[in-house]
């Protein structure tokens, strides 16, 4: 087998669906006993610093989707509208709920998110 260069992993890469990549990680993280945490989520505030400080600055939310509620179609169709996922990887994420739906994103965008997950009948938290 012909050994490939970074250039040819990423552009593999980029044709990966989010849950092929998740699964992906999942698998090289067991293989190699590894963890691909991101190293920036170890930095804290300063030592001493308040934490309502550090919550007053948050900028990027989460919005997770903790049930489908009875109108499970309404939910995959808005959670398909909100990303990129397929119809597959979209009903695979309302049915192992409780999941995020959108990570990091702006105070506005987290809220319109889960104002149109609830309005299809989902129960939403955003974090």
């Amino acid at each position: 087998m012909a050994k490939l260069s970074q250039d040819d992993l990423l552009a593999q890469f980029e044709e990966m669906s989010l849950i092929e990549l998740s699964e992906f990680v999942k698998a090289f993280e067991e293989k190699f006993d590894v963890t691909a945490a991101a190293p920036a989520a170890v930095v804290a505030a300063g030592p001493g610093a308040p934490a309502a400080e550090a919550e007053a600055e948050q900028d990027e939310f989460d919005v997770i989707l903790t049930g489908a509620g009875e109108k499970k179609i309404q939910v995959i169709k808005v959670v398909r509208e909100l990303t990129s996922l397929g119809l597959k990887e979209a009903k695979d994420l309302v049915d192992g709920t409780p999941k995020p739906v959108l990570e990091k994103v702006a105070k506005d965008a987290a809220e319109k998110a889960a104002e149109a997950l609830k309005g299809a009948g989902a129960s939403v938290e955003v974090k």
